[in-house]
């Protein structure tokens, strides 16, 4: 992660990026049995997980959502369920603010009211090579673009970071590289902005929002995949929100 950006990528995410198919955007629908691509259903109930509305993203704050900027706004969210048409809470989102870098597609967003749910915490280092992290979301699960509608239920999978010299087009000092377990399975259209974490001191951290291949093929799973470094842009973040909580 060292989960197109100048103006002319950000509009090749729409080709390469994790964005959701017009399927995937139907609430409703059932995805395959193996989520994600090569993942299984969510095993906890993430209270940081956020759908929103054909992207994923994670809450940061009682009134603040991380996702990638690729992703269209919504006019609201639904925060702390892994079910993407039931559960926890609805909230209109009220602004929306990009990160001003070139390379970095990530986007905060204000909710209109602070919900209960606990955030996740963002770490000051997203981690070494090698690091175990884990990727959450509401993404098709078969790999071609367009195959099949979101699920219903979030998905996981477990991955590692890998040296940024593994995907192609990263932008190391705000990226983080992703590797695609077992050589196919990772993050589909409709994972972008979602959750890349990791366990310290037995809690979930939040290091990366999912962004696009990172082996620039439309057809998920066959490479290493690209998410937004939280951490690197850690400063940022905690100025635009009015301050992280502790």
């Amino acid at each position: 992660m060292r989960r197109l950006i100048l103006l002319l990528a950000v509009t090749a995410l729409a080709a390469v990026g994790f964005t959701a198919t017009p399927a995937a955007a139907q609430p409703g629908n059932d995805g395959p049995s193996i989520l994600v691509v090569g993942g299984r259903p969510a095993t906890e109930n993430y209270s940081f997980l956020v759908y929103t509305s054909g992207c994923t993203g994670s809450l940061i704050k009682a009134n603040w959502v991380v996702t990638a900027r690729h992703c269209p706004t919504p006019s609201s969210v639904r925060v702390g369920s892994i079910n993407r048409t039931s559960g926890g809470v609805v909230v209109s989102v009220v602004q929306a603010v990009s990160h001003p870098s070139a390379g970095s597609d990530v986007k905060l967003m204000r909710l209109a009211s602070n919900v209960s749910y606990a955030p996740a915490p963002i770490p000051t280092t997203s981690g070494a090579v090698g690091t175990a992290t884990r990727i959450i979301g509401w993404g098709q699960t078969c790999a071609p673009r367009g195959c099949g509608s979101a699920p219903t239920i979030a998905n996981e999978l477990d991955t590692s970071i890998l040296a940024d010299s593994r995907c192609s087009g990263i932008y190391s000092s705000t990226e983080i590289c992703t590797n695609n377990t077992n050589g196919n399975s990772g993050a589909c259209y409709g994972d972008s902005g979602g959750p890349q974490v990791r366990q310290i001191n037995g809690r979930w951290n939040l290091i990366g929002a999912t962004s696009r291949a990172g082996n620039n093929n439309s057809t998920c799973a066959t490479g290493p995949s690209i998410y937004g470094d939280l951490p690197a842009i850690r400063t940022w973040i905690n100025s635009t929100v009015g301050g992280l909580p502790a």
